[in-house]
C-alpha cells in the first residue's frame, strides 16, 4: 500500500478511532498502522487498550518538596508573562505524567498558565497528536511519544537544545541538557543528529530475588544465565511443596509481555530476533537454545504463569510465591509496600549476564540492540504547531527540570531520566525499606549506561511483537502444537515473519 503524507495520517487517525470504538479488533488496529508505518514498542503495544499497570507510591505527598526558590522566582518574575493561556499535554498513564498531573498547580500559581493534561489509552494519544500534526492544528502544545513514533513525528517537533539557544530570554537558569542520560538521549530522544524531545520514562528489565530464601538455602545470588538456571531449580525442588517456586514469568499466549520475555531469554544466549540480512534469526542456534531455556523455566514456575501478562507476574513477587525474577524496574516499589507479604525480602540485582555474550549490533537487523536489560520508553515533545509555543516551551522545562523530574521519582520510585535524580540526597535517602522505595535504582542506572538493550525499529514489529511471536510461543508452552519442540516452533514463526517483512517491501 502507497499512501501519500495527508493521507497516511487520515488512515493512522480513523484506524485508532475505530480501535478506541472496538470496531476493529487489536490485530487489525497493529496492522493496519504498521502498513502507515507506525510502530510500537513492545512495552507500549501491550498497553493498547488498557492502562498502564503501576506499583509505585502515588498516593505518597505531593506537596513533600516544592518547586525551588530560585525557578518560581524565574516563573514568576523573569519569564515572559502569558495572560491566560491553556497548554494542552495528551499521554498515556505513565508514572510521571500522573505526577505532574498532581502537581502542575505549582506551575499554574507562579505562572497563570493553566495546564490541561489529558490521560487516555495510548492509541487516543497517538490518533490526537497524528490528526494535530496532520492538520497543523495546534491543539496540543506537547506530545508524549512513544520512541518508536519518534522517526514519524520528528519534522513536527522542536528541538529542544536548539530552542533553548535560540530563546535565551525563555531559558530556565540551570537547566542543563547533559544532565540527561546519554543513553537514554541517544536511544531514546534523538534522530537525525536532532533531539525530537525529552527524555521521559524508561521502564527496563532487572534481575531480583528473594534474599530470604537465598540465603535459607546457601545460594548466592546469581549473576548469569546458568547461576540463575541452577538456583531457580534447586529453589523449586526444596520449596515447592510450602508454595513458592523458583521463578515466575509473564508466558500469557498473544500478549506482548510473553515476548519481552521470549526476547529478553534469546538475547541472553547471544541470539537476536533479526540477523543483518534482515530475515528473523530466532530459530538459529543461540535463539532456539533462549526459548528451550524459557520452557525449562517454565517447570520451574507456578502453573498459572502461561495466563499471565506482568500484572501476574507482580502478584506472584507480591504474595511470596517466587524467588527469583527477570522484568520491570517497575515492579520493585511495590514489593516494599505496606500491603506487600514479602515487604523488605526482594533486593534488586543487575540483570543476569549472557555466558557467551551478547550479539554484536552489526550482526542484528531493523536497529535491534541485542543486550540483558530490555527496556522500553518515551520521551516528550514540543509541537512546533503549538499557538501558545513560548508558554509550551516554559511549561516543558518545568515538567523536565531537575527539580520536578526528581519529584516524580520521589513520589513514585521509578526511575528517572537525569542524573542528578540519580544522585539526588533525598532520592538516595528513599532507598530503604517502604512504599515507593528507591533500593533498586542504583541497579536501574547501571542497567541503563552499561546493557540497556532495544528491539526492532520497524512498523511491522509491534504486530509480530503481539500476534505472531507470543501466539505461537503460546501454543508451544501450553502444548497445543509443536510437541514442545522449540525449534519446530520457531520455524514456523520464522516463515511467518520473514513472508510478511518481503511482502512489506522492508
Amino acid at each position: 500500500m502507497s499512501f501519500k503524507e495527508h493521507d497516511k495520517k487520515t488512515f493512522i487517525i480513523d484506524t485508532a478511532r475505530d480501535f478506541a470504538a472496538r470496531r476493529i479488533s487489536k490485530r487489525d488496529f497493529l496492522r493496519k498502522t504498521g502498513m502507515a508505518g507506525i510502530g510500537f514498542s513492545a512495552f507500549a503495544s501491550g498497553l493498547l487498550g488498557s492502562t498502564r499497570p503501576f506499583r509505585g507510591n502515588l498516593g505518597g505527598n505531593a506537596a513533600m518538596a516544592q518547586t525551588p526558590e530560585e525557578t518560581t522566582k524565574w516563573l514568576k518574575d523573569d519569564a515572559p508573562k502569558f495572560k491566560g493561556p491553556k497548554e494542552h499535554y495528551t499521554s498515556e498513564a505513565t508514572p510521571p505524567t500522573v505526577v505532574l498531573n498532581q502537581i502542575k498547580g505549582e506551575f499554574t500559581d507562579a505562572t497563570g498558565i493553566d495546564v490541561e493534561i489529558e490521560i487516555v489509552p495510548l492509541e487516543q494519544v497517538l490518533a490526537k497528536a497524528t490528526q494535530d500534526v496532520q492538520g497543523q492544528l495546534g491543539t496540543y502544545d506537547v506530545y508524549y511519544l512513544d520512541q518508536s513514533w519518534v522517526a514519524t513525528f520528528a519534522q513536527d517537533t522542536i528541538d529542544p537544545v536548539q530552542y533553548y539557544k535560540d530563546k535565551p530570554d525563555l531559558a530556565m537558569p540551570g537547566f542543563d541538557f547533559d544532565d540527561f542520560s546519554k543513553p537514554l538521549v541517544e536511544g531514546l530522544a534523538l534522530y537525525n543528529g536532532k533531539w525530537a524531545g525529552i527524555p521521559f520514562d524508561i521502564p527496563i528489565f532487572i534481575t531480583m530475588y528473594r534474599k530470604d530464601i537465598l540465603e535459607k538455602h546457601k545460594i548466592a545470588p546469581p549473576t548469569n544465565f546458568d547461576e540463575f538456571t541452577a538456583a531457580v531449580k534447586a529453589i523449586t525442588e526444596a520449596e515447592k511443596a510450602n508454595g513458592i517456586f523458583g521463578t515466575g514469568l509473564q508466558a500469557k499466549s498473544g500478549h506482548y509481555s510473553l515476548e519481552c520475555d521470549w526476547t529478553a531469554a534469546v538475547w541472553g544466549h547471544g541470539g537476536s530476533i533479526f540477523g543483518k540480512d534482515k530475515k528473523f534469526t530466532g530459530n538459529d542456534e543461540q535463539g532456539v537454545k533462549g526459548l528451550q531455556w524459557y520452557q525449562e523455566m517454565l517447570k520451574n514456575a507456578p502453573p498459572q504463569s502461561t495466563a499471565s501478562t506482568w500484572d501476574g507476574q507482580f502478584q506472584m513477587m507480591h504474595a511470596g510465591q517466587v524467588a527469583l525474577v527477570n522484568s520491570w524496574d517497575e515492579f520493585f516499589p511495590g514489593l516494599d509496600a505496606d500491603d506487600s507479604k514479602v515487604k523488605g525480602l526482594w533486593e534488586p540485582l543487575h540483570p543476569i549476564s549472557s555466558m557467551s555474550g551478547v550479539r554484536a549490533v552489526a550482526d542484528a537487523g531493523f536497529g535491534e540492540i541485542p543486550n540483558v536489560g530490555h527496556q522500553g520508553g518515551s520521551i516528550l515533545g514540543l509541537s512546533k504547531y503549538s499557538k501558545n509555543l513560548d508558554a509550551a516551551w516554559v511549561f516543558m522545562q518545568w515538567a523536565c527540570s531537575k527539580e520536578i523530574m526528581t519529584r516524580c521519582t520521589l513520589l513514585g520510585g521509578f526511575a528517572p531520566m537525569r542524573l542528578s535524580s540519580f544522585d539526588d540526597p533525598r532520592v538516595k535517602a528513599k532507598a530503604v525499606v517502604g512504599p515507593g522505595t528507591t533500593r533498586h535504582l542504583e541497579t536501574v542506572k547501571w542497567t541503563i549506561d552499561n546493557v540497556m538493550a532495544s528491539e526492532p525499529d520497524m512498523p511491522l514489529w509491534a504486530g509480530f511483537s503481539n500476534n505472531e511471536i507470543p501466539v505461537e510461543l503460546g501454543k508451544l508452552l501450553t502444548n497445543q502444537d509443536y510437541g514442545g519442540d522449540a525449534k519446530k516452533c520457531m520455524d514456523n514463526v520464522a516463515s511467518l515473519i520473514d513472508k510478511a517483512v518481503a511482502d512489506a517491501g522492508l
